[in-house]
């Protein structure tokens, strides 16, 4: 298992770094279409279904949804100015952030919160477009951030989510397993301690730091990162959690099978379905 989940992070980040900075950007946003789908798709357990057919039926729907969001506002039009971000688009991520504010309520309170929602495939349905629907658009949001002047600085930007979020995961599990002891929410997912929490916040915080020296920032924009950094990686466990709950609820373990040695598609992402709208709207209201 633990060499399966090494090869395939070994192509797996390469292939995300080569496309995030090199991907014409309408290809990138169809690849995000592609993502979000194969999440849509595996997001069918979560709610009950079991035929092909409403799974596709949600797929189509999620996928309908995203096209519709693209074709009232282009990856083109997504920013009138540098710091100024469409209304649409705006609205859309804030209503992200009040999904996952309800999403940390629904965890907080498990099970006891999850007898209505649990009953009901439509409020699940909801959830599940709420969790994927806004990552595309956050994603669009922050590669297309200044794309005509430098059309590599949205890739920079993401490539500082991803370090947040991975170095945090990364950091939480040696932590946790080395000195682990308070369980975060045993509810939800065991395995989690808040140890390993602060381990991942502080790890993250210390590899941003490195590259805000290493690009000579100055003192405001480092302290404007690492208070990001700081929310970014506490909303990156929300995201691990939100989905842990929905599996714990369907009973089952992962997501899907695409990914060898890492479960689906969902498994890999759930982290940044919830940073990738916070990490948008950070950057529209504080830039650095």
């Amino acid at each position: 298992m633990l060499k399966q989940r090494i090869i395939t992070a070994l192509i797996l980040a390469p292939a995300a770094i080569l496309a995030i900075f090199y991907l014409p950007l309408m290809y990138f946003a169809a690849l995000l279409v592609v993502i979000m789908a194969i999440g849509a798709w595996e997001w069918g357990p979560l709610m009950g279904f079991d035929t092909k057919i409403r799974r596709i039926a949600f797929m189509a729907t999620t996928v309908a949804l995203i096209v519709g969001i693209w074709t009232v506002v282009s990856p083109d039009d997504l920013w009138l100015n540098t710091k100024e971000l469409h209304e649409y688009a705006m609205a859309l991520l804030w209503l992200a952030v009040v999904w996952w504010i309800l999403s940390a309520f629904l965890m907080f309170s498990y099970p006891n919160a999850s007898g209505f929602w649990s009953k009901h495939r439509s409020v699940r349905g909801v959830f599940g477009w709420l969790t994927l629907v806004p990552t595309w658009l956050a994603f669009m949001v922050i590669r297309t951030n200044d794309y005509q002047v430098d059309s590599y600085h949205g890739a920079q930007l993401l490539m500082f989510l991803f370090l947040m979020v991975w170095s945090a995961d990364v950091g939480a599990y040696f932590v946790g397993k080395a000195f682990g002891k308070h369980k975060l929410m045993p509810n939800v997912s065991p395995g989690k301690t808040f140890e390993g929490f602060l381990g991942g916040v502080v790890f993250a915080c210390l590899l941003i730091a490195i590259a805000a020296y290493q690009l000579q920032w100055n003192s405001e924009q480092t302290i404007t990162v690492l208070l990001v950094t700081i929310l970014i990686t506490t909303v990156s466990v929300l995201g691990d959690l939100n989905e842990s709950m929905f599996k714990r609820q369907a009973g089952v373990k992962d997501s899907g099978s695409i990914l060898p040695g890492h479960g689906g598609i969902l498994d890999r992402i759930d982290s940044l379905t919830a940073t990738a709208p916070v990490f948008a709207l950070c950057y529209v209201m504080f830039g650095w």
